[in-house]
């Protein structure tokens, strides 16, 4: 399948003429959405979820559906009858052609005072996992880990260990909108250290994968 970078945590897959969107939030661009198939959301806080991101997106595609867990899907399922699939840890599905297993089910720790809400992460085809705000480790071979790099939730010692537990073949940034310039060099040699091929790319760069 082909990857396209957008800005910060959301990524577009293709494959077969059919597009699966994960995560279009504040920070993505507006036409992130566009011509999606299906779309995929880990947890509802804003740069991950942004109802208007989502709302062009399924109200352009009539066909197009939303799988999400219940915090997101009760705030538009109203509004797309039909169309919007509650999902939690351990469920399987397929989505716009793509094959999709769910692991995770809680944001990471950003603060104790700061009450945790649920995040799940997204297993597409059997290769790519797309952790959304968690550092969840799936019981099962990831080929190409979506590495969040930047975060107020964590520091990147854990990030590097994280690669080096889920032991992909490689690592694409994301979360990362938050990161400065000047810092992207640092970071690409310290993502190395966990030992994967790692690879960044910028808002609309592609890969195949």
């Amino acid at each position: 399948m082909r990857l396209i970078k957008k800005r910060h945590s959301c990524v577009r897959l293709e494959k077969d003429g059919r597009t699966l969107v994960i995560d279009p939030g504040v920070y993505t661009e507006e036409d992130a959405t566009e011509g999606a198939d299906a779309i995929l959301v880990t947890h509802e806080h804003a740069d991950h979820f942004h109802e208007g991101r989502l709302r062009a997106g399924l109200e352009a595609n009539p066909a197009a559906e939303l799988w999400t867990l219940r915090s997101v899907a009760e705030q538009v399922s109203a509004a797309f009858p039909g169309r919007v699939r509650t999902i939690g840890h351990g469920d399987a599905f397929t989505a716009a052609g793509f094959d999709v297993r769910v692991h995770g089910e809680l944001h990471a720790v950003i603060h104790p005072d700061i009450p945790r809400i649920t995040n799940v992460g997204f297993l597409v085809d059997g290769s790519l996992f797309h952790p959304g705000d968690a550092l969840t480790v799936p019981d099962e071979p990831v080929e190409t880990l979506m590495l969040p790099v930047q975060a107020p939730w964590n520091k990147i010692s854990e990030v590097i260990d994280y690669v080096r537990e889920v032991k992909p073949r490689r690592t694409l940034d994301i979360h990362d909108a938050l990161l400065a310039e000047l810092a992207r060099p640092l970071y690409d040699t310290l993502a190395e250290l966990g030992g994967a091929e790692h690879t960044r790319l910028a808002a609309g760069d592609s890969a195949e994968v």
